[in-house]
């Protein structure tokens, strides 16, 4: 018996919308890269990227549990000596890019140094609002929140 191998012909992605309001950030984040890969699908087929598009709304309004909203410690290095600077999840979320949280969380849950995680990153929209200008591509609504009692909270 052979192992079937998917062809990047015989691929179909889907649209999917996601309500992140109230939602454990890890859970949405863990659902959302097993979408982007396409692990869901019967025909997932690890070099061919067989994911789905994910637009996520309300990316403000994400849940963390514990303290880790105030706990929680993000760093980026500016390039220069001594230049590393660190912010909590609380001041992205209440900041400019709330979106940045969800895009963060994801893209750790991809595989590393890989083009085809770069690929895969890329089918991910995530908005603050609840609005997006993806309705021509007429997504379907992905409820996670109700897949499991402890992704709402």
């Amino acid at each position: 018996m052979k192992t079937y191998s998917a062809k990047p012909s015989e691929v179909t992605q889907k649209w999917w919308v996601v309500d992140a309001d109230g939602v454990v950030l890890g859970r949405l984040a863990a659902t959302i890269a097993k979408m982007l890969r396409g692990k869901h699908k019967a025909m997932y087929t690890p070099h061919i990227d067989c994911g789905d598009n994910i637009v996520v709304l309300n990316a403000e309004k994400v849940k963390l549990t514990g303290r880790k909203r105030t706990q929680k410690h993000y760093y980026r290095h500016t390039g220069y000596a001594g230049g590393i600077k660190e912010t909590t999840a609380e001041k992205i979320l209440v900041g400019r890019f709330p979106n940045r949280v969800i895009e963060m969380a994801v893209l750790r849950m991809l595989p590393k140094d890989s083009p085809l995680a770069t690929k895969q990153f890329g089918h991910l929209h995530v908005y603050g609002g609840s609005e997006h200008p993806h309705q021509a591509q007429t997504p379907e609504v992905l409820d996670i929140a109700a897949m499991n009692v402890k992704n709402k909270r």
